[in-house]
């Protein structure tokens, strides 16, 4: 089978499009012949090298992929099923979805809501999973569309896309914030009601602002998650999801202790699978689907590494589905 493979031998890291021996599958009780898999932050970070994501060699990246299963020894699921897959250590310590097949646990899956192709699922896949785990944290802690406007940093990336597109079907006012004066067109597409400049946020800030949004879902981590907390409303919450900035928080106590601000921590690789269910089900009844092709360019396994070093540059907005079955 097709499959993109990466490897270290002492200190000389290789990537490459090869054939493999689908008799190397690791262990599971699933195969799945693999449909669709995407290009996400992490994925690039482990095809460039640029971070120590990969920590069993060889290994196949792909931290997600959407199929149909060939063989299970599960009695959840049948030759046949549709399904998808986010997380679980998948292409990090797992082979995942840059092959033409995966062998996985069966807990690991979820079965794809009928509302998706599997092409839809990865045009979602765990950038959109991610949005709406956000979402749900900001709906637990009782933000609703009167609390006031939603601010979505990185949102011209694959979380930032889906969440405005989210937060937009469900009523709330979204503030999206790029650093991209060309996209502003694309944000409001996607419902956004004002384009917020990257640059009032991503520099050393005060303790303390203005209170501008009564929550936010933050893909960038940093000074930016500094100064999007130090103006958040009072009660207000902040879903963080991301470090593309970087993975510091050069902040202090002030919004949670004079504000009393909720920063939830977001982590889609090890969510229990009642959350991944209940993400997949809401993405399926709040999603319009019209709006993936607009934030979706699809790719083959071939061309993924040619992109990963422009995703990590922020030079590719919104959702890259990458086609695996040949």
């Amino acid at each position: 089978m097709r499959a993109i493979l990466i490897d270290q031998v002492d200190d000389e890291y290789t990537v490459g499009l090869t054939d493999v021996d689908p008799a190397g599958l690791p262990n599971g009780d699933v195969t799945v012949d693999v449909e669709y898999s995407t290009l996400n932050y992490k994925d690039s970070l482990a095809i460039t090298g640029a971070s120590p994501v990969v920590r069993r060699f060889p290994m196949v990246p792909g931290i997600d992929f959407s199929g149909r299963v060939v063989e299970s020894e599960s009695e959840e699921f049948a030759a046949g099923d549709r399904v998808v897959l986010n997380g679980w250590g998948v292409g990090e310590t797992h082979w995942g979805g840059y092959a033409e097949q995966a062998r996985v646990e069966s807990g690991w899956l979820v079965p794809l809501p009928s509302a998706f192709t599997t092409r839809q699922a990865m045009a979602i896949g765990t950038a959109g999973y991610t949005a709406m785990l956000s979402v749900l944290a900001l709906e637990d802690h009782g933000i609703r569309p009167e609390s006031g406007p939603v601010l979505v940093t990185g949102a011209t990336g694959g979380v930032g896309s889906v969440a405005v597109a989210l937060l937009a079907g469900l009523g709330y006012d979204v503030m999206a914030v790029t650093g991209k004066a060309d996209e502003h067109g694309y944000l409001m597409e996607l419902g956004a009601g004002e384009v917020v400049a990257r640059a009032e946020l991503s520099g050393p800030g005060r303790p303390l602002g203005k209170e501008r949004w009564a929550a936010a879902v933050d893909t960038v981590g940093s000074h930016t998650l500094a100064n999007v907390l130090a103006s958040t409303v009072y009660g207000g919450t902040v879903a963080a999801c991301g470090l593309a900035q970087g993975m510091d928080l050069p902040a202090t106590v002030m919004p949670f202790i004079l504000r009393g601000v909720t920063l939830v921590g977001i982590d889609s690789v090890n969510c229990p699978r009642a959350r991944r269910l209940e993400a997949w089900n809401r993405l399926a009844t709040d999603l319009d689907v019209g709006l993936l092709e607009a934030m979706s360019v699809e790719v083959t396994l071939g061309e993924v590494l040619d992109l990963a070093q422009r995703q990590l540059d922020g030079e590719i907005r919104g959702r890259t589905i990458v086609k695996v079955e040949s």
